[in-house]
């Protein structure tokens, strides 16, 4: 499921990071790896605070869709 369907405080694991080769790279640079964990810490307006490699990070929620977990 994309990570914009995740519930807020669950840990997720990473399974695909789809998009653009662009968009891929730039969402593996913030953290966002296949395999990884994500915890989603709160929504605002469809957008995600989300808690990845011991850092928090806001994406918006088109890239969030891309994160599969």
């Amino acid at each position: 499921m994309p990570l914009t369907f995740a519930d807020v405080g669950e840990e997720n694991r990473i399974q695909r990071v789809g998009g653009k080769p662009e968009v891929r790279a730039h969402l593996e640079n913030l953290g966002f790896v296949t395999g990884g964990s994500v915890t989603v810490i709160s929504t605002i307006g469809g957008n995600l605070i989300v808690n990845v490699k011991d850092s928090r990070v806001a994406i918006s929620k088109e890239m969030a869709s891309k994160i599969m977990v």
